[in-house]
């Protein structure tokens, strides 16, 4: 009994909070790729891609904010080849991602051999240190969880009201959700569907990078081989647990971010349950709440279908 009262203190949802954030980012980038009407499955391949390049930028310039810059170009350009072949060659959605997926197993395995000689983890790079804001901080049970985080935990947190007034209160939003809706009608008032779709994609494509870099320079100071270990995958399910809306996202990263906070907490206070499954906590979860939302969820009417102008 004692061991399960230490579980449940203020720390545990400080970790929560940053536990949250990488899944929090892949479930803001799917929103915008299927609120245009592309599955993005390649999430946790581009979060991977993200976290290495975010370690390559940091250890070669010794500065961890261009590791991350390098990190969202390199979003940028896994977005525009999942979307070149999703909207513009018209190619399966699913596997466009899981190509991305797979390669993004070797590849940085790969590189990690030929640029530092070792397989499976980079050296140690500079982190980005943590922010401690004084008035927030100096609160009672909000400051001890928000007061003193990584930048980019802010930065995250404020991307939810954003991507929510980018979608809902802006002609961009309205725009991109109808192409994800009805792209035929969009197309006959004028809109540019395919401009629109890979705008989408390449939003998608940053914030995943994002999260991967996060995990890389913020989380950690260093990069492993499949360090993501499904957080793009949980996203995903975040993103149909919310309805594809980034508050309600928010809600579900907070959930599973809990969950992986709590099995780590638990391992270390010595409950005497089997490691095996405290670490299958958070991914039962994810089963869970994807059960639960199957038949209330509805995803954008033209997700994963390729389009092609009559």
């Amino acid at each position: 009994m004692e061991n399960l009262a230490n579980l449940f203190t203020l720390a545990i949802l400080t970790a929560a909070v940053r536990s949250a954030t990488p899944i929090l980012l892949a479930a803001l980038a799917g929103i915008f790729s299927e609120r245009c009407g592309v599955l993005n499955i390649g999430l946790e391949g581009i979060m991977l891609f993200g976290a290495f390049t975010a370690v390559v930028g940091a250890y070669f310039t010794g500065n961890p904010w261009l590791g991350v810059l390098l990190a969202l170009t390199t979003g940028l350009v896994l977005g525009l080849v999942h979307a070149f072949m999703s909207i513009t060659l018209r190619a399966d959605q699913a596997i466009s991602g899981t190509a991305i997926n797979i390669l993004a197993i070797g590849l940085p395995n790969f590189l990690l051999l030929k640029i530092w000689g070792r397989q499976g983890i980079s050296p140690i790079v500079e982190r980005i240190p943590e922010w401690r804001v004084p008035l927030l901080a100096d609160l009672p049970i909000i400051g001890p969880v928000l007061g003193q985080q990584s930048p980019l935990v802010y930065i995250t947190l404020l991307l939810v009201p954003i991507s929510w007034f980018v979608l809902f209160r802006t002609p961009f939003g309205l725009r991109l959700r109808a192409v994800g809706e009805q792209p035929h009608a969009a197309d006959t008032v004028g809109l540019n569907v395919y401009r629109l779709r890979y705008a989408g994609v390449l939003i998608s494509g940053m914030l995943g990078a994002l999260g991967g870099a996060f995990l890389s320079v913020s989380y950690l100071a260093q990069f492993t081989q499949v360090m993501s270990a499904g957080r793009g995958f949980i996203g995903l399910a975040a993103m149909i647990f919310g309805r594809w809306n980034p508050y309600g996202a928010l809600f579900a990263c907070l959930l599973f971010g809990f969950a992986d906070s709590l099995q780590a907490a638990a391992q270390s206070a010595g409950v005497p349950i089997a490691k095996q499954f405290l670490l299958a906590l958070p991914y039962v979860l994810t089963i869970v709440a994807l059960v639960g939302a199957m038949g209330r969820a509805s995803p954008p009417a033209y997700v994963a279908k390729p389009y092609e102008r009559a």
